[in-house]
């Protein structure tokens, strides 16, 4: 009987294992991270234990040798299992593998599998050793998650710290201590015929909170992309809308700065500059730019902190004052201009032309940007050509 129940369950625990080793094999390739190594390799390595046990079982070998190569590649493909799930779960804590701990790691696990296959040569005794071995190893790793607190481990986490309790059952049942003073030694025998099929109920959570600490993963890491996508959005369209010379708004920047002042109103001045192509052709294009350069600054200083200064295009620049009538920004037009008269820079003087225009509340922004460039183009047609000053 124990014998039939036995064939059974690891029947169906070989054939929960294959289902759960295709998955992950197909999912490794379809998304190609390399976290999935260790998990792939773990669920290949416990499908060899489970065909391992299948052979035991189905066949009962007699020969010594054969017995002994039975057990140490149970011993060896079940110990390979355990340690390559916690392996995958560390990489998710961002923790970088360490090739000689891993070298060392497989030693001893091989060591270990050799040692157990000549020691270990009854079934209690195989079932102590890899029980209490599959406990230990669960059971830290179980530990670790929790304290890691790594994104979407919970499940994981669980299904390691449920085989570890259930792993150390199986030892003392294995163990015939303990346990034969609350139960019977048939019930034992019935317990241990059976517990794989509890083995594949704790597979399968343990599959499952491995693709959810993926897909956690994931989720962050897409969220993360987007952050920086956006960030970089953001940084482009600065660039985009930013004077590379002046370090000013440009053009392109306008429209969304008239959009924004219509539930207030503003006063939109149109500044160009006097006679800028003498100045290149007199002292040169860098001085030229210095100029631009120049009257940048001191525009954005004759203004309030909130005015919006653009260049709008060569020398021509626009300053749009939120809420303010076009009585109120005279006086920054006559501090601009002292400004420009008194501070000290080399070069030409700097002289220009000045047109406003009042854009009401939810009124026509191209409107009032064509009238403060109409009224410029009218405050540089008094100023004669040779005496156009400040």
């Amino acid at each position: 009987m124990e014998l039939l129940l036995w064939r059974w369950s690891t029947t169906a625990q070989i054939t929960s294992a294959l289902m759960i080793a295709v998955f992950f094999v197909v999912l490794a390739r379809s998304i190609r991270r390399v976290e999935m190594r260790p998990w792939v390799g773990a669920w290949l390595w416990n499908l060899a234990a489970l065909l391992v046990t299948t052979i035991f079982w189905y066949f009962q070998p007699t020969s010594q040798i054969a017995f002994i190569v039975l057990r140490g590649g149970y011993f060896l493909s079940k110990t390979m299992f355990m340690v390559l799930l916690t392996a995958g779960a560390w990489r998710f804590a961002r923790q970088r593998p360490n090739v000689s701990l891993l070298r060392a790691v497989i030693a001893c696990v091989v060591l270990y599998a050799v040692t157990a296959a000549f020691l270990a040569d009854t079934i209690d005794r195989i079932g102590v050793s890899e029980s209490a071995v599959i406990a230990l190893i669960l059971g830290i790793g179980a530990i670790a998650l929790f304290l890691k607190r790594i994104p979407g481990a919970d499940w994981l986490a669980s299904g390691f710290a449920i085989r570890a309790v259930l792993a150390v059952i199986e030892t003392l049942a294995h163990g015939h201590v303990v346990l034969t003073r609350f139960v019977s030694d048939a019930a034992l025998g019935l317990f241990l015929a059976s517990y794989s099929s509890f083995d594949t109920g704790v597979e399968w959570v343990i599959a499952l909170g491995c693709v959810l600490i993926l897909y956690r993963t994931i989720q962050l890491e897409l969220t993360q992309s987007n952050r920086n996508l956006t960030a970089a959005q953001e940084v482009l369209q600065e660039l985009v809308d930013r004077d590379s010379l002046t370090g000013l708004a440009n053009r392109r920047a306008l429209a969304g700065v008239l959009a924004d002042v219509l539930p207030t109103g503003a006063t939109v001045l149109f500044f160009d500059l006097n006679d800028f192509k003498k100045i290149n052709d007199s002292y040169g294009h860098q001085m030229g730019d210095e100029c631009l350069k120049r009257f940048a600054r001191v525009l954005e200083a004759s203004f309030r902190p909130h005015d919006q200064v653009i260049r709008y295009a060569g020398d021509e620049f626009v300053v749009v004052a939120p809420g303010a009538k076009p009585e109120h920004v005279l006086d920054r037009i006559d501090s601009l201009r002292e400004r420009l008269k008194f501070e000290r820079a080399d070069g030409p003087p700097i002289r220009f032309s000045v047109g406003h225009a009042y854009l009401p509340v939810g009124g026509e922004a191209e409107t009032a940007l064509r009238a403060a460039d109409e009224a410029m183009y009218r405050d540089k047609s008094r100023k004669p050509a040779g005496l156009r000053s400040v």
